[in-house]
């Protein structure tokens, strides 16, 4: 946790929390809470509701765990041990994606390990079906954690009931619940909700979509706003390579193998078919990397998170899928807004911390459109003719919300549809105090592939430059000889060739039906947790057939003299290759002949004759 974010003058004991609370925050190594936490613990243990602006990384997930299991453990205390009321459903978190509702629900196992069975919490973010949910819904749990399409689907279904005993309703990222259309499912879960319940928003940015649910679910709000540290945003350093397609490919191959960037790195693509194109390309050198995408199941896409934080994985080739679940720009509303600090109370008007907000604007769920199977008449434009592509989880999200540890830099293979996805990309890195970097591709005109519009990808990043011009940020050319890399095209070529649309269809096959198999190994260390467990490996090689051994190292004649090599420390070693001639020296296997030559067994023969 960085410490800009810590209240120093502020711990944990001070905020009168259960002792087992303590207990567990204590083992966990938090002494002083976060600004959000100090702030917002206290009103929530109040019991008034509270609108929390931060961004991620904050601590917002404790800010609204630890009040939650304080007035559990406080409530059951007064009741006698055999009493019916022990056992109710008292919170209901929702958050936006099944990664995330993981990550919460192990973080809740983590501050009640000392609570023995006080405190009952399921997850129901799952792909399990509603019939084998359903008995855990009914043994009811203190904290429920769901998406809002999930818990809906039991309300309906009526294996839930939540309109008595819920006393709290905590909406994670808000805001990008927002924008993957969940609007109606929790304007739904709300009209099935008691009348009076404590209620908390927590959220990355206030914009019309939150201030709409800030009106509907909440009353009288306490609004805590975190103001961005200008330093924060100066330990990031933004770059962009303009350059052809096939130069993307050729400068990731150099900067992975050569190790330009010391550390871990998560590389950004905008498809599933594009994440595994990179990675068949990028085995041909022998460089490991997983593959994080909508297809595959939610047991191996957390685990997947879960060994890259702890150092397992160095890369990870993840699919921003944001555009398709509509977080997109609002051209007109593209300005920074000054938003007020306000405490809706008419008696007394608590401390807030001050911030200035992006006003950002939230559209709709984009409708998945059917497969387009007849001509319009009377129209030039040539319609194309969409493939059905395998069932995706709407509910999955990498580039914002999951906790990424260590990221050393972010790179933006593909440039991201939207300013607001760029920035939530570049937030994985640079976070808890440390510097990080980004890298974004754009891509410039070519002739070979006329596929991809130069134009609207120039757009589109200069919206995205004037969006961090304004935050007091500046993304800046990266300086690439390619002169120095140039001995390296023909291999890169010659891998890119070998990756074609059928391969990466096989692969794309074969990565699923492993993933699933992994996941049903997986159920068992989700549920027990073995010390001794023996990790799933997820960076495999998908087609090792195809790898040519002398394509894993790298000659020394190749390696550009002016970029060292990034070692383990992070400074960088310059190679002294010194003079490579292009031709051998053949002096000596001329001699060879002629000694060969004096040596004829048949012309000494004849000499012997002579004489």
């Amino acid at each position: 946790m960085d410490e800009k974010l810590l209240d120093k003058d502020t711990t944990f004991l001070s905020l009168d929390l259960d002792d087992r609370l303590l207990r567990a925050l204590g083992q966990m190594g938090l002494v002083h809470p976060t600004l959000v936490q100090a702030k917002a613990i206290p009103l929530a243990l109040a019991g008034k509701d509270v609108l929390a602006r931060a961004k991620t990384g904050s601590g917002k997930t404790a800010a609204y765990c630890l009040p939650i299991l304080h007035k559990i453990l406080l409530a059951k205390e007064a009741l006698p041990v055999n009493s019916s009321e022990r056992k109710q459903i008292r919170a209901l978190i929702l958050v936006p994606t099944r990664e995330l509702a993981e990550q919460v629900n192990k973080y809740i196992a983590d501050l009640t390990r000392f609570c023995g069975k006080e405190i009952n919490f399921v997850n129901i973010a799952t792909n399990s079906p509603l019939h084998i949910q359903a008995p855990l819904l009914a043994e009811m749990p203190d904290v429920v954690v769901s998406t809002p399409a999930k818990i809906i689907q039991h309300i309906n279904a009526k294996s839930v009931d939540l309109s008595v005993t819920l006393s709290t309703l905590v909406i994670d990222e808000a805001d990008l619940a927002l924008s993957f259309g969940y609007e109606d499912d929790i304007k739904g879960i709300v009209a099935r909700l008691p009348r009076f319940y404590q209620s908390m928003l927590m959220s990355a940015t206030l914009n019309k979509g939150v201030n709409s649910l800030k009106s509907l679910i909440l009353n009288q709000p306490a609004v805590l706003k975190l103001e961005d540290d200008k330093e924060e945003s100066s330990k990031l350093v933004q770059y962009v390579v303009r350059c052809t397609e096939d130069d993307k490919f050729l400068l990731v191959y150099v900067i992975l193998k050569l190790r330009l960037i010391a550390g871990k790195c998560i590389l950004f693509v905008n498809d599933i078919d594009r994440s595994y194109r990179l990675k068949l390309f990028l085995e041909q050198f022998s460089i490991r990397a997983c593959v994080l995408n909508s297809e595959l199941p939610l047991n191996s896409r957390y685990h997947i998170v879960e060994e890259f934080n702890r150092g397992v994985y160095d890369y990870i080739i993840a699919t921003d899928e944001s555009d398709k679940m509509g977080e997109a720009d609002d051209e007109e509303l593209d300005v920074n807004m000054q938003i007020e600090v306000e405490v809706e109370d008419q008696t007394n008007t608590d401390a807030t911390i001050a911030i200035d907000a992006d006003a950002e604007v939230t559209n709709k769920d984009t409708s998945n459109a059917a497969d387009a199977g007849s001509k319009a008449k009377g129209k030039d434009k040539k319609q194309r003719s969409k493939k059905r592509k395998a069932a995706q989880d709407k509910e999955y999200g990498v580039s914002r919300g999951i906790d990424f540890k260590g990221v050393a830099a972010v790179i933006n293979f593909d440039l991201p549809q939207s300013a607001r996805a760029y920035t939530h990309r570049i937030g994985r890195t640079a976070r808890a105090g440390r510097r990080g970097m980004s890298l974004t591709f754009v891509v410039t005109e070519d002739i070979k592939n006329s596929t991809i519009d130069y134009q609207k990808e120039e757009e589109m990043f200069e919206r995205i430059a004037r969006q961090q011009r304004k935050k007091g940020s500046d993304i800046v050319p990266y300086k690439f000889d390619m002169k120095q890399v140039e001995g390296f095209r023909y291999r890169a070529s010659d891998a890119l060739r070998s990756v074609t649309k059928a391969v990466v269809k096989e692969a794309r096959i074969k990565e699923i039906k492993q993933e699933i198999l992994n996941s049903e190994k997986l159920k068992a260390y989700f549920e027990d947790k073995p010390k001794d467990l023996q990790f799933l490996r997820h960076d495999n090689a998908l087609q090792p057939k195809r790898i040519k051994p002398h394509m894993k190292h790298v000659p020394e004649y190749l390696v550009p003299k002016i970029s060292g090599i990034a070692q383990v420390d992070g400074v960088a070693t310059s190679l002294d290759v010194g003079f490579v001639p292009f031709n051998k020296e053949k002096k000596k296997r001329f001699s060879r002949r002629k000694t060969r030559k004096s040596n004829d067994p048949l012309k000494s023969l004849g000499k012997k004759r002579r004489k």
